[in-house]
Order: C-alpha cells, then sequence, then structure tokens
C-alpha cells in the first residue's frame, strides 16, 4: 500500500513574530526603520515616474527631477524627527530615570502629533517626496501608538473602576 498521509494530521504551522514599532525603548529609531526608509528613497529616486510601455523603454534612463522640485533639508528631518521621538517619549517609548516606569501623557504626545499634523498641512507642495514619506508614516505610527494607548490607559482605568464599585453597599 502507498504511504499517504492522512488528511486529519497537519503539518506543523510556524510562525514568526517581528517587531514593526519604529522606536526603541529607548525612544530612538530603530536602525531598521532607518535603513528601510533610506532603501525607499533609492527606490522611489530610481523608479520612472511613467512605466514604460515597451521592453526597449525599460533601458531608458529616467527624466530629472524638475528644476523646481523641493530639495531634502535635513534639518527639516531632524525637527520632524525630534517631534516625533519626544511623541513616542510621552507614549511611554522612555522610561522615567527617577522611576523607571514609562512616561505616558496623552495629553502632551496629543499636543505633539497635532503640531506634525500642522506642519504637514502647512507644508503641503513644498517637501522633498522623502520628507512627505518621512512625515505621512511617522504621523501614521504615531497616531496609532496614541489609540492604542488611549485604550489602555481607559481599560485600566475602568478596571480600576469596577473593583471600587463592588466593595460599596
Amino acid at each position: 500500500m502507498p504511504d499517504q498521509k492522512q488528511p486529519d494530521q497537519k503539518q506543523e504551522e510556524s510562525f514568526r513574530v517581528i517587531d514593526r514599532r519604529p522606536f526603541t525603548a529607548e525612544g530612538e529609531l530603530r536602525h531598521e526603520v532607518v535603513e528601510q526608509e533610506e532603501r525607499e528613497a533609492q527606490r522611489e529616486a530610481v523608479r520612472p515616474l511613467n512605466p514604460p510601455a515597451a521592453a526597449a523603454d525599460q533601458a531608458a534612463i529616467p527624466p530629472p527631477p524638475p528644476v523646481d522640485a523641493p530639495k531634502r533639508s535635513p534639518a527639516f528631518e531632524n525637527l520632524v524627527r525630534m517631534l516625533g521621538s519626544n511623541a513616542a517619549m510621552v507614549l511611554g517609548a522612555y522610561a522615567d530615570p527617577r522611576t523607571g516606569q514609562p512616561m505616558i501623557d496623552p495629553d502632551a504626545a496629543r499636543e505633539l502629533i497635532d503640531m506634525l499634523d500642522a506642519l504637514h498641512e502647512k507644508t503641503h507642495g513644498n517637501l522633498a517626496p522623502e520628507e512627505d514619506n518621512l512625515l505621512l508614516d511617522l504621523l501614521g505610527k504615531l497616531k496609532m501608538t496614541y489609540l492604542e494607548v488611549n485604550q489602555a490607559v481607559a481599560a485600566q482605568a475602568q478596571a480600576a473602576a469596577q473593583p471600587k464599585a463592588k466593595t460599596r453597599p
């Protein structure tokens, strides 16, 4: 009789957990995030604006960016990263040196996120594509983290209020 696998036998499944948070516990940007941003920026710089229509066009060199296109500013990128690091800090990415506990201040985080939103709105159309992507990615990650922290704080407050309600007559 040929060797057949039983249909009810499952192959051992495995999974891998990947930490995709942009900041380390110390609040610094992860090395992988910086490398990925650089790779994406290089791909964006190399990729032509219009996809080639024929295989012969694939060898064509993409046109240079317009002369009036905004150029990258390291100072602007540092400003965005600084505001992002501060927001991450008050969202629990840093531990308070005195207590060793994460510092969580949702109001301060909301203020910093609002500053980044205003910066994005006011600089619309004046940013290099890499700067715009950096700002949008950071805003998205910070907003998601903000929501997660607020949900955790609300759940903790609700859990703390429940035992008090039960002890009252």
